[in-house]
């Protein structure tokens, strides 16, 4: 039989010598026990063992106990074998596995036929995750790079056409056409500052400041800045904001609203867009609700990953498919989570997070009980 090597080989040689030491151990104690009594009580003994015949073992005994060492050394390095194929199949195969990994082949899979061993069997199973999720990850990488450069090539080319132009006299240095490059690099600003949120979430280094702060002041703010953007687009703006301090980081609250005005802005009819603030004892939620079209059913699981867009049929893709992943992204960041619904024939969506990051409630609860909310209709 082929001894395995490595490991295996120390698992069945420490096995082998547990179990001659284990028979040595035995014989040598017994005849040490005897020994002992022969001097201190010989009366308990039977009368037919004589002082001299416990001294030292006989030929006959010096073969029995050979015999019985060489079997238990059979039995243990039989146990040995057995076991150590057990233990090492699955390692053998994680270790595989890594190796082709290593050399490129994220879809190696390590694979375990017993699970009796239970740290074995979740060894390979952590490993298989890892492994999952490295494929997984490599091929979001593989995808965002598309995705980014996709994006990026239209503004980009854009700006290079109109800028050329410009050198070469064929267009004229107007304040439209300046608009329109602002324009372009305002788009690109966005594009970048978005992606950034969101692969700082993803890595887990996006860092909030937070302060406690009258949301609904943060929330007006919002939308004065973007009523008159959606009046132009046929939209009317109301909203029904409660008043209350919360511990956020406004700049990022403010992003994560704009992001979904402008997702009402892409995607709904022109009518009406509600904004609500909603504060509880312990979380807030804030909402934007439009009447219509809404997400489909089928695009609802992916509304808030990354460069997700839904496609109407026969038009073509608006924007980047980010905006609603920064929505989940600034949610997720705060401890909360962002939510769709379709409601009243539109899309509603929620943006719900922990109210107070510290546990000094006393005075921010008792301030915010002595305010009434407000009514703001615009």
């Amino acid at each position: 039989m082929k001894l395995v090597q490595g490991l295996g080989r120390q698992i069945v040689l420490s096995m082998v010598a547990a179990s001659l030491s284990a028979v040595a151990v035995s014989i040598i104690g017994m005849y040490l026990f005897y020994s002992v009594v022969m001097e201190v009580a010989p009366q308990l003994l039977p009368r037919a063992l004589s002082h001299d015949e416990m001294r030292l073992p006989s030929g006959i005994e010096w073969l029995a106990m050979a015999a019985v060492s060489a079997v238990g050394a059979w039995l243990a390095f039989r146990a040995a074998i057995r076991l150590t194929r057990r233990i090492l199949a699955p390692l053998s195969s994680v270790a595989g596995s890594a190796r082709r990994i290593a050399r490129g082949d994220l879809s190696a899979r390590a694979a375990v036929n017993d699970r009796s061993l239970g740290e074995a069997a979740l060894l390979v199973d952590d490993f298989n995750r890892m492994a999952s999720n490295l494929e997984a990850a490599s091929a979001n990488i593989a995808h965002w790079n598309a995705m980014i450069a996709h994006e990026l090539r239209t503004p980009v080319t854009i700006l290079s056409g109109r800028l050329q132009g410009l050198a070469d006299g064929v267009f004229q240095p107007e304040p439209d056409l300046f608009r329109s490059l602002l324009t372009q690099v305002d788009g690109l600003a966005r594009l970048v500052d978005d992606l950034r949120t969101v692969s700082l979430v993803d890595t887990g280094h996006l860092h909030l400041v937070l302060h406690r702060v009258e949301l609904s002041t943060e929330l007006e703010t919002v939308v004065n800045l973007m009523e008159p953007l959606l009046a132009e687009a046929g939209f009317t703006l109301d909203a029904s904001l409660d008043r209350g301090l919360c511990d956020v980081d406004a700049a990022r609250a403010r992003q994560a609203v704009i992001a979904l005005f402008d997702n009402a802005l892409r995607y709904a009819v022109p009518a009406r867009v509600h904004l609500g603030l909603r504060i509880e004892a312990a979380h807030v939620a804030i909402t934007v609700a439009d009447e219509g079209p809404g997400l489909p059913d089928s695009f609802v699981g992916d509304a808030f990953l990354p460069f997700r867009c839904h496609r109407v049929e026969g038009s073509e893709v608006r924007g980047s498919g980010l905006g609603l992943a920064v929505v989940a992204a600034i949610a997720h960041a705060h401890g909360g989570k962002a939510t769709y619904e379709k409601r009243n024939g539109g899309a509603c969506f929620t943006i719900r997070l922990r109210r107070f990051e510290t546990s000094v409630r006393s005075k921010a609860d008792s301030e915010a009980r002595s305010a009434p909310p407000t009514e703001a209709a615009r």
